[in-house]
């Protein structure tokens, strides 16, 4: 994702020394530097951390001025020095993987600073103004007292963001135009003349009854009034902005390498998102020839389907055929939620460690549907897109389920927060890399678990396969070689079953968001090829069950640290998990 798990203001001058604590080896002295880190991080951005170790908001939003921002790339540069400062070579195992993941993290807060990243603050899939209303009730007080406390700072809050897209304006960095036509929809539900009409809301709707009566009304009053005097105001006056100003003024052209400084901007994306060292050219060769591949296997899925057309009359039927169309989203739900529990009767087949943390399921928030993917995975949930049934087409969404709900994203990041062993700041870090190659190969896992049953849903899985694999060519040529949209969109269209409405959607997610789109095939293809190497030198000692955890537990790691515990798992002869029994 875009924006980081934490953001505020740092004090810089705290990075300039070390509690006074006597260390006795290195990783004592890792332990000390990424503990200040992240409780600093904690305490700027005034989050709330439970016994579990998961985070919630506080009762205010992060400070996103340039001086903060740049105060955070100051931190993270005196954090860098220092953790060059120690010896790795007396880390222990655990400590070289904390150390690894706290230096990328660290590089990507300093890249994204000497890019001023934070002057384009949204793009065509993300943006800072939608998930700040709470659909749902909270279970205290208190909770609600903090989320009144963030709609009162909603104001200022868009008053910075709207400085910094404004500044990008003036030097040219900006989302492109082409890719937010239509965007102001997502803002204009919050703008409401009665109160209890906000999506901010649903919150105070679903108020606990055990409130005093009390609590109930004053919490209410307040909550009307926040929305009433901040809320809407705020949003309206981003419409106007958006509208009037940012729209008319963004830029026309498409690739990274029409930004200032575009090469380098490119290649830091590529990093952080990667994590690999890859170039575009690399990455462009990569994406043809899994195009290639997959393309053979659609062949083999569509003579199974005993269809006697040609490929792209297959997906002219998959596109078109009514019984692929869910009538209702709550039937397109239910298929996710019958894929889910269908996973759930197997995963004790390929998992010896199962989280106690659970997720539920929910549509994607309307305001942002027409706009958004298929479909995003959480530590509390996991979202489907119902928006435009018709190009929903329930053969892509065992795939989806796989990947955004579990063995996906939730499930992972429920595994993450859970691991006892792992330091506080690894629990809920990203590396998109990791994190949606580990969601993608889930969807090939599907194939061995036996979730799909029909051809249709196996084209399904390749369908979501070669999109992946088409998005290393697409984003790499729009950003590097210069291809035009409606290039990457025939380019995209004529290799996969997505929809129409789903290949516009995402090929302007590629074009204002550099990179991103890189993550998931390159890091697919790194786990299943470490677990190729695992089964081979293992032989009959490889248990699916042992790697899958040994992978799950490092949390979200670069790419190539999770290749060299994949090495050592080899060496130790594929030892699973410590505690976790396997029959």
């Amino acid at each position: 994702m875009r924006t980081a798990i934490f953001g505020a203001a740092v004090l810089v001058a705290s990075a300039w020394s070390l509690p006074a604590v006597a260390q006795e080896t290195s990783d004592d002295r890792l332990s000390a530097l990424t503990e200040q880190w992240y409780d600093q991080r904690i305490e700027d951005a005034g989050r709330i951390v439970s016994d579990l170790g998961a985070t919630s908001p506080g009762s205010g939003l992060a400070s996103v001025t340039p001086e903060a921002q740049l105060a955070r790339a100051e931190y993270a540069e005196a954090m860098l020095a220092r953790l060059e400062a120690l010896d790795e070579s007396q880390f222990s195992d655990a400590g070289r993987i904390d150390a690894a993941v706290f230096r990328h993290l660290l590089e990507t807060e300093i890249g994204d600073a000497r890019f001023r990243e934070w002057e384009m603050p949204f793009d065509s899939d993300n943006n800072f103004w939608s998930y700040l209303a709470a659909s749902r009730g909270f279970a205290t007080v208190e909770e609600y007292e903090r989320y009144i406390g963030r709609m009162r700072d909603i104001p200022r809050f868009f008053a910075e963001h709207t400085a910094n897209a404004r500044a990008g304006l003036a030097r040219g960095f900006s989302v492109p135009r082409v890719t937010l036509e239509g965007r102001d929809r997502s803002l204009t539900a919050y703008i409401v003349d009665n109160s209890e009409e906000s999506p901010f809301w649903g919150a105070f709707a679903q108020m606990p009854e055990r409130f005093s009566t009390e609590d109930r009304e004053r919490l209410l009053a307040k909550g009307r009034a926040a929305i009433r005097d901040a809320v809407t105001p705020a949003y309206s006056e981003l419409l106007s902005f958006f509208r009037d100003e940012y729209l008319p003024n963004t830029r026309t052209t498409l690739g990274a390498r029409e930004f200032p400084d575009g090469a380098a901007y490119y290649a830091q994306q590529i990093r952080e998102y990667t994590t690999l060292d890859l170039s575009a050219e690399e990455i462009h060769r990569i994406g043809l020839d899994e195009v290639t591949r997959i393309t053979a296997q659609m062949e083999t899925v569509k003579a199974e389907a005993e269809f006697e057309g040609t490929l792209p009359e297959f997906v002219t039927f998959l596109r078109t055929d009514p019984q692929f169309v869910a009538d209702t989203p709550d039937e397109l739900m239910g298929v996710a939620a019958y894929t889910a529990k269908r996973v759930d009767d197997r995963l004790g087949e390929y998992f010896g460690f199962l989280p106690r943390y659970r997720h539920g399921i929910r549509p994607v928030d309307p305001a942002i549907a027409p706009f958004y993917t298929a479909g995003r995975g959480g530590l509390e949930f996991c979202q489907i897109n119902t928006y435009d049934l018709p190009s929903r087409p329930v053969y892509n969404i065992p795939a989806l389920t796989m990947h955004e709900c579990a063995p996906g994203h939730s499930f992972q990041a429920a595994i993450a927060l859970e691991r006892d062993a792992a330091p506080p700041f690894r629990r809920q870090t990203y590396f998109s890399g990791f994190g949606e190659g580990w969601g993608l190969y889930t969807e090939y896992l599907g194939n061995e678990m036996g979730i799909y049953r029909t051809p249709y849903e196996r084209f399904g899985q390749l369908s979501y396969e070669m999109w992946r694999a088409v998005r290393l060519v697409i984003d790499t040529g729009i950003h590097h070689y210069g291809w035009s949209r409606e290039r990457a969109m025939g380019y995209l269209a004529s290799r996969t079953a997505l929809s129409e409405h789903e290949v516009g959607t995402e090929v302007d997610r590629y074009i204002s968001w550099p990179g991103q789109a890189l993550a998931y095939k390159l890091g697919e293809m790194t786990i299943r090829r470490v677990r190729g190497k695992a089964e081979a030198e293992l032989g009959e000692n490889f248990d699916i069950r042992k790697f899958h955890d040994v992978v799950l537990a490092l949390g979200s790691v670069p790419l190539p640290v999770l290749e060299e515990r994949i090495d050592a798992f080899i060496a130790d002869g594929g030892q699973g998990l410590l505690g976790v029994t396997y029959d």
